[in-house]
């Protein structure tokens, strides 16, 4: 092959190269926190609410069943001192003895009972969380990828993820390249308007005094919030 065949072939193969790059969108990065824009949606208050009130109910039920088991120990408490008591025949002795087994396996039962209340009832709140959580994040996606599209961005980062030993995936980005409080715009223009309250026609009552503090119980926690105290 001569020279001048030789950079001819050359010349071509830069040139496509060139045209091959230049093909390519130039790259404009912008930044989300999807953590704040999951945090602040108004699907995300609405949600946690319903759960924060499914587990006042659960924590109800669990205070009753913790009522109904020591009403049962009382009741053990009172047939075995009856089954040492000398001063009664020995028949109503034996008769109590038998009532004090009856009432010792009905409150391992209730016990039993009671702690697989409070684990179903855990995972039912939990996965409806997750359940929740993964929906939401997938619309929150579609609305960030629209936001960066109109901005003409060619790679989403979010800045709320941690990645290895705890460190943020973004170490530093300019604020210009933000797009969480657009995206946050976005979301809320889908936001239901707030119900209008209603004038009460007469004063409220006075508040009641407090009530006795009821027997402790397992707490049932919603994720995302602090366990009940």
């Amino acid at each position: 092959m001569n020279r001048t065949l030789k950079s001819i072939l050359i010349s071509i193969a830069c040139g496509a190269a060139a045209l091959g790059l230049s093909a390519q969108p130039a790259l404009k990065i912008v930044t989300v926190d999807v953590g704040k824009l999951f945090d602040s949606h108004y699907k995300t208050e609405e949600q946690m609410a319903k759960l924060k009130d499914a587990q006042t109910k659960a924590q109800e039920e669990l205070e009753r069943m913790v009522k109904e088991g020591n009403q049962l120990v009382e009741q053990y408490k009172e047939t075995v001192d009856q089954s040492k008591n000398t001063l009664l025949t020995a028949e109503a002795r034996s008769k109590a003895e038998g009532d004090s087994q009856k009432i010792m396996e009905d409150i391992q039962r209730r016990q039993g009972d009671l702690q697989n209340f409070k684990a179903n009832s855990q995972q039912s709140l939990q996965q409806r969380f997750n359940n929740f959580r993964s929906l939401l994040l997938d619309e929150i996606s579609k609305k960030v990828t629209e936001v960066a599209k109109r901005k003409g961005a060619t790679l989403v980062v979010d800045k709320s993820g941690p990645s290895l030993a705890g460190i943020p995936s973004v170490l530093y980005a300019d604020a210009a390249y933000d797009i969480t409080d657009e995206v946050m715009t976005e979301i809320n223009k889908d936001r239901p308007a707030p119900p209008v309250a209603s004038t009460p026609a007469s004063p409220a009552p006075a508040t009641p005094p407090p009530a006795a503090a009821a027997p402790a119980a397992p707490a049932v926690t919603v994720p995302g919030l602090a366990p009940k105290k």
